[in-house]
């Protein structure tokens, strides 16, 4: 099946009359004289009338756009989204010293939370980080991967805080 370009002109069995006005790996964007603007399938029911052999980008721009920001979730330091559990929603976190002449310490628990999901996604990046490295040999990878894991693990009690379960911290499982 050829590629159509921008330009081609078309003659499709249920908008009639068109020309291709833009082309991503999935669709055609074809201006039809009786329907306007619609998306077609390259492999819908239509007859080429003239086919237009430019060179055509397969990746249309929502495809880049999906494909960077995957891209910088998995390898930034940018916080991903992580809802606080409902029940801690505008509480606080009191942090009263063993000392009753020291005053204690009131903490937003919302501004504490987002201090944890900002180590927790350090941590990932980290992790991600080393397995990547190419200075470092897999034996070493795998002993600095053992003491994240254990920092996951040294984390698990804030997992009470995370309203999503796949959010939360998880250190090595008993076998």
């Amino acid at each position: 099946m050829e590629i159509l370009g921008i330009g081609s002109r078309i003659n499709h069995s249920e908008y009639g009359k068109g020309v291709v006005v833009n082309v991503s790996s999935k669709y055609y964007w074809v201006s039809f004289i009786d329907k306007g603007l619609e998306t077609i399938e390259p492999d819908s029911d239509y007859e080429v009338i003239e086919a237009l052999q430019e060179d055509v980008d397969s990746i249309s721009f929502s495809e880049v756009e999906m494909s960077l920001i995957s891209i910088l979730r998995k390898w930034s330091d940018i916080s991903t989204s992580s809802p606080i559990a409902d029940k801690w929603r505008g509480g606080k976190l009191l942090m009263q010293p063993g000392d009753p002449n020291l005053t204690a310490k009131e903490v937003p628990i919302d501004t504490f939370f987002h201090k944890i999901v900002m180590v927790r996604d350090r941590i990932r990046v980290m992790e991600q980080k080393i397995n990547a490295s190419k200075n470092l040999d897999d034996q070493e990878k795998v002993d600095l991967q053992q003491y994240i894991t254990r920092i996951y693990g040294s984390l698990t009690t804030f997992n009470v805080l995370f309203k999503i379960q796949s959010d939360q911290f998880v250190g090595e499982r008993s076998k």
